[in-house]
């Protein structure tokens, strides 16, 4: 049994630290604020088994240059941030290959094999019940040209995943979600799509396990060290010493893994979503508008709107008109999508080659690095718990982790 500390308690955080105590270790949780609504909390919903492409890539930097012209428009750079963004924003364009492309699937690939079944055994030793289900995905395109791309990315991910995908007419799409009344090309139904009954009321029944089992310090980490008798974790109450440190703080990890003298690529790519409540109706399954980077997933309890990219310093106001954008977007194709809802904006943790740090750090093993999962955070939780551990034991989890090393950016 080890002595560890896990910093951060999103929903990266929040398994690692659930896995940990189920192997046995002593943990101690670090947030400061554990009442707060991270990333993990507003996000769409999707265990996301299918999303196994980059995104970057030489198809979305064609539409780029159209799509920074549009301050509301699936991407977006605030560009007072923009000398801070620079270094990433390069490493993202350089990696819009096709060689890494095919990298980046076939290490997305390894971690979705067992995403579901980690967020199953995970669950289950954690004494949570009731809160995955399969649902689906209906991707609508606006275009033939936009359904011969995503049925080419569907054959794809079938290749290395085996997962089923069929192109359905506009009206075979309306009678499997008949609020679908405007007009498009075509649609993709893929079946391996799953989704949480809500992200929030999972990472809260995560965290209480987490409570109930470790310690939790309501203080935000500003620094670690390492010393011959331990890693120290500074916070301005103290802090600790423990025998392994787990960095798994989203955005703010770039500052602890600098603190160490180690470089990373991490940035804020925020998200955006309105969330309904009481409408007196929802959707059959997620919905993604395949033309215009965002989804809509009902919840158990309301349903819900958001994606596209922002990249923004992440002291950055939020620009809310990117919600209301989307908003007025589906009702393109959903007509009786009301005014209102609750707007919510969320910071992405990504890296410019769309794969999450997972793996020890430069030089020293009692550190392990846990973050960077983009869009994936929820997807790839569990099975990133697993792998966690698995370092922790001293294997890779039966996984290649060299895709996930954060060497690749010494």
């Amino acid at each position: 049994m080890s002595r560890i500390a896990v910093v951060g308690a999103g929903i990266v955080g929040a398994t690692i630290a659930a896995r940990l105590i189920l192997d046995g270790h002593e943990v101690t949780v670090y947030e400061p604020e554990q009442d707060g609504l991270p990333t993990s909390a507003g996000n769409a919903s999707l265990i996301a088994l299918p999303e196994i492409a980059p995104i970057a890539s030489p198809g979305i930097l064609a539409a780029v240059p159209k799509w920074l012209l549009d301050p509301l428009g699936p991407l977006a750079v605030r560009w007072p941030d923009l000398p801070a963004l620079t270094p990433w924003l390069l490493a993202f364009l350089a990696s819009a290959t096709p060689g890494h492309g095919a990298k980046v699937r076939a290490a997305l690939a390894q971690l979705m094999r067992t995403a579901l079944e980690d967020h199953e055994t995970l669950a289950a030793g954690a004494g949570l019940a009731g809160f995955f289900r399969q649902t689906g995905y209906l991707s609508l395109h606006d275009s033939e040209a936009s359904v011969s791309a995503g049925l080419d990315e569907a054959a794809r991910v079938k290749a290395a995943l085996g997962y089923d995908f069929e192109r359905l007419s506009a009206d075979a799409a309306r009678k499997l979600v008949p609020q679908v009344e405007g007009p498009f090309a075509a649609a993709i139904h893929q079946p391996g799509y799953w989704t949480v009954s809500n992200p929030l009321t999972l990472l809260r029944a995560y965290q209480e396990f987490v409570r109930g089992r470790s310690t939790m310090v309501a203080e935000r980490v500003t620094g670690l060290s390492q010393g011959s008798t331990g890693i120290g974790v500074h916070t301005a109450g103290g802090g600790g010493t423990y025998d392994r440190v787990v960095v798994a703080a989203g955005v703010w990890s770039r500052e602890l893994v600098r603190g160490l003298g180690a470089k990373v690529l991490l940035e804020n790519e925020r998200g955006y979503n309105t969330t309904f409540a009481d409408l007196g109706w929802n959707l059959s399954m997620p919905i993604g508008f395949a033309d215009h980077a965002f989804v809509a997933t009902p919840l158990v309890d309301g349903l819900r709107v958001g994606g596209a990219v922002e990249l923004a310093k992440p002291e950055t106001a939020p620009n809310y008109g990117r919600s209301r954008a989307m908003r007025a977007k589906m009702r393109r194709y959903v007509p009786s999508l009301p005014e209102g809802g609750a707007e919510w904006m969320g910071r992405r943790p990504s890296t410019p080659d769309s794969l999450p740090v997972i793996s020890l750090h430069p030089g020293d093993a009692r550190i392990i690095h846990a973050f960077g999962h983009g869009h994936l955070g929820l997807t790839l939780s569990a099975v990133t718990a697993r792998l966690v551990a698995a370092l922790v034991g001293g294997s890779g989890g039966g996984v290649d982790m060299a895709a996930f090393d954060i060497g690749r950016f010494q």
